[in-house]
């Protein structure tokens, strides 16, 4: 490289605005690459020295990016970990502009994680519980009063379509015969009998939905109403625990939440070191699902497939929750709780009635006591 090759390019960069005159050029190889990562690796220390946030104008995944280029990002949780916590990822709203993250920024700036976020605050302000209640309230309240109404219209819905399997199955095999001897009658090939008794089938049981009002579509109901509110409030915890979210109150929503906590988890804006939450989140999701395949003695081979990628899911859950403010953990853990209590309440046969779901061959007096008697029969007496 010349020798005044560094000079000219010092000269361009502070004329530029960009570089300072003192600022040094590290010097390049006969390569033209870096010698070595120690200048990088010097220049993300003194960028990012403990105590000092992180640069306001840089987005988060380049923050990231210079940290493990340099060797930074290292510890049992990594990137959190390296950063100090969830607190340390905030580097406030200007972090997205044109990084990867700008899907999420829009997102948490989003109007449904604003009527979160207010919903929040004003439940706290109105009852006057510690951050770590309000968070549980939150939850126990959003599942009860929208999810627990529509998991027992999912109840019914489901339990119609069970007592329409029977017809269905009559109403096929009298099909069968027609078709049969239609095809005999006219020629037709083995394709197209398959092809004719098909449309006809189909047709027929989209009837008896309409009849019955019981389309399987109604069933999956709660789940796109459940997923976006638990996404959106689960965001608007991460809101407050970073301090994106101003608050008109004597101190910061992010304060309150450091001191609002309980037992092992005081700060709610750290992750929870002692992997309480998280492995607790993990076997609530867990026993969720197992208690659903036991309620079917035989699952189609979809069934499956879908058991166990909730399987998969729950795991994942618990180094996902250990990484995420402690806030967003004892959501989930609540969220969780909460929907394995409705879903033992749903057994209920006295529930049940209450809900208007229609009877079913596969409903139990003794529910309870035949989730225990599987699971002992399937986990412990093997």
């Amino acid at each position: 490289m010349p020798a005044g090759r560094g000079e000219e390019v010092r000269a361009n960069q502070s004329a530029s605005g960009r570089l300072s005159p003192s600022t040094e050029v590290p010097p390049l190889g006969r390569s033209g690459n870096p010698p070595s990562a120690g200048p990088l690796r010097e220049a993300a220390r003194r960028r990012f020295r403990p105590g000092r946030p992180g640069a306001p104008g840089m987005p988060l995944l380049g923050r990231l990016l210079l940290l493990r280029a340099a060797g930074l990002l290292v510890g049992r949780r990594g990137p959190l970990a390296a950063c100090g916590g969830a607190r340390a990822l905030s580097g406030g709203p200007a972090a997205a502009g044109g990084s990867g993250w700008a899907w999420y920024e829009a997102l948490s700036a989003a109007a449904p994680v604003a009527w979160a976020e207010a919903g929040l605050v004003a439940l706290q302000a109105a009852s006057g519980l510690p951050w770590w209640a309000s968070v549980v309230v939150a939850s126990a309240v959003l599942r009860t009063g929208l999810t627990l109404p529509l998991a027992a219209h999912q109840g019914r819905v489901l339990a119609k379509l069970e007592n329409l399997q029977p017809e269905v199955q009559s109403l096929a095999e009298r099909l069968r015969r027609e078709v049969s001897v239609c095809a005999a009658r006219r020629g037709w090939s083995e394709r197209a009998a398959r092809f004719h008794f098909r449309k006809n089938l189909k047709r027929i049981v989209s009837e008896l939905y309409i009849r019955d009002n019981c389309h399987p579509f109604k069933a999956s109901l709660l789940i796109w109403i459940q997923v976006p509110v638990w996404l959106f409030v689960s965001i608007a915890l991460r809101n407050f625990s970073i301090g994106r979210t101003a608050s008109e109150a004597e101190f910061p929503i992010q304060e309150q939440l450091s001191v609002g906590g309980t037992l092992w988890f005081m700060d709610l804006t750290a992750p929870d070191d002692t992997l309480i939450l998280p492995i607790t989140l993990g076997l609530l999701n867990l026993l969720i699902v197992e208690i659903f395949v036991l309620q079917k003695p035989r699952l189609s081979r979809i069934q499956k497939c879908t058991t166990h990628i909730f399987r998969g899911m729950s795991a994942l859950m618990v180094p996902v929750a250990a990484s995420v403010p402690s806030a967003m953990a004892l959501y989930w853990v609540s969220s969780s709780f909460m929907g394995l209590s409705h879903n033992l309440l749903l057994r209920s046969p006295a529930f049940r009635r209450l809900c208007r779901i229609p009877p079913t061959k596969s409903d139990s007096d003794t529910p309870y006591k035949d989730i225990m008697a599987a699971i002992c029969a399937k986990y412990f007496l093997k």
